[in-house]
């Protein structure tokens, strides 16, 4: 096996190396999910607009819990590449591959069934209601490839090559803009070609990949018994990546809530609490891709016999994610106003807004260290840790600090935005301890087995 870049060598390096395709990737996927919804506004009225929003939000959601879910795949493959256990690689694939079939399967069927009661949870506007449901059945018929889509890019980031899905969500972006222009403005399709161009787009993504997992030769090692189903395979993957997906589907709720409240403060506030999540969208992209980078090194390290190098890891990226946040909260702090500008000409969202986002951006730095803390347990396979610390943040901070601020601050958006770093900085506390109290069980069962008579 070739030298290991990521448990040998500069771990700064390492670190740059890998985390910026990721970065990119992150970031063409939030231009693809926009791109939708403008080009959309440009051929299409208020009823398409909203159709497209709302499904897009539905399905951002469902990608979120695969993700989440895959995240086992990529620690595991990290760990046994780690401990250059080349058999372990190709049982992990197969088995990933069998289950994530299998749901892939399971989730089309029952959201095709499922999608006029999905429609009516989420309070689609009554104007949308056949063009979400389109929407949504063409999104939902395609689930198999966009699984495929997040399933293989998990695996090539768990083997250490961040580079390959940068070039398949890109190729999927472009296509995508493409056939947004083909089918909603030429054959003037409304949200159908929307979602038609998404399928589309992102099936010829996986084709692209699996022209490249040939010409690597990934497969060669890879034999029909490794895609027999291994309980203890199984098991392993479904402990890391269910407490991830859940966390993260806990999150994207609790924005809804948020959204909620907002919403209910009227339409200057619901519109600028809107715009500012677009542009922290943007913001958080570093938190998320270092999340990610610090879960596949510190899990090869993991695997391959160095812990202690598995903590540095932890440590720079944390450094790196919280200095890039505590960046942008001094920045964003002298350009808020401008930035909002941007997006809106009404000075009322772009005063409220600035108030929000001066506030929601200094988040950037806590999650800096909560997200680095949450992509190492997630590689030491204590992803529980990460789902348990952000559901207490949430359910104690988040959601009760901002309708606390609805309630005592009515004229502003700062202390809603407040509320939000909070429930962060309660989140980095937990890790801190959790991490805490992880060293000291290392340290007390290193001692035990070192000692006489062991």
């Amino acid at each position: 096996m070739k030298q290991n870049l990521l448990t040998e060598g500069s771990l700064f390096k390492g670190i740059v190396k890998f985390s910026l395709p990721f970065l990119l990737s992150y970031f063409l996927q939030t231009l693809y999910g926009l791109a939708d919804l403008f080009i959309a506004g440009q051929f299409n009225g208020a009823q398409t607009i909203t159709a497209v929003s709302v499904g897009s939000q539905v399905m951002h959601m469902l990608t979120v819990i695969i993700v989440g879910l895959a995240m086992g795949s990529t620690v595991l493959i990290g760990q046994a590449v780690g401990a250059k256990k080349e058999n372990e690689v190709a049982k992990i694939i197969g088995n990933t591959t069998l289950l994530f079939t299998i749901l892939s399967l399971l989730l089309t069927l029952l959201l095709i069934l499922l999608t006029k009661p999905v429609i009516h949870l989420i309070c689609t506007p009554q104007e949308s209601l056949e063009q979400t449901h389109t929407y949504l059945i063409i999104c939902f018929a395609g689930i198999p490839a966009i699984t495929a889509y997040n399933i293989i890019a998990s695996i090539f980031r768990g083997k250490g090559d961040s580079k390959s899905p940068l070039v398949f969500v890109a190729v999927a972006c472009v296509l995508n803009i493409a056939l947004d222009y083909f089918f909603m403005g030429y054959l003037k399709m409304q949200s159908g070609g929307a979602a038609l161009a998404t399928v589309i787009s992102q099936t010829v993504s996986v084709a692209i990949s699996l022209v490249a997992i040939k010409k690597q030769g990934m497969g060669k090692n890879i034999s029909r018994s490794d895609f027999y189903p291994d309980g203890k395979t199984i098991a392993s993957l479904l402990k890391i990546g269910v407490p991830v997906a859940a966390q993260d589907g806990f999150i994207q709720v609790s924005f809804m809530v948020i959204t909620v409240i907002a919403n209910r403060r009227g339409l200057y506030v619901a519109a600028a609490v809107g715009t500012v999540e677009k542009i922290i969208t943007f913001l958080f992209l570093i938190p998320s891709s270092m999340l990610s980078t610090i879960s596949v090194i510190a899990s090869q390290n993991l695997g391959a016999g160095k812990p202690e190098r598995a903590k540095k890891t932890l440590f720079l990226g944390t450094g790196i994610a919280a200095g890039a946040g505590l960046l942008f909260a001094i920045i964003f702090q002298f350009i808020s106003e401008p930035v909002l500008s941007l997006f809106t000409s009404d000075k009322s969202v772009v005063t409220l807004g600035t108030q929000y986002l001066r506030a929601y951006v200094l988040d950037c730095f806590v999650a800096g260290i909560h997200f680095s803390f949450s992509g190492y347990f997630c590689a030491a396979g204590k992803s529980i840790y990460s789902f348990i610390h952000n559901a207490i943040s949430i359910l104690t901070m988040r959601i009760p600090g901002a309708w606390f601020a609805s309630i005592h601050w009515p004229d502003s958006l700062y202390p809603m935005g407040i509320a939000t770093v909070l429930g962060s900085l309660l989140s980095a506390l937990m890790c801190l301890a959790i991490f805490f109290v992880m060293n000291v069980k290392e340290k007390r069962i290193s001692t035990n087995f070192t000692s006489p008579g062991h």
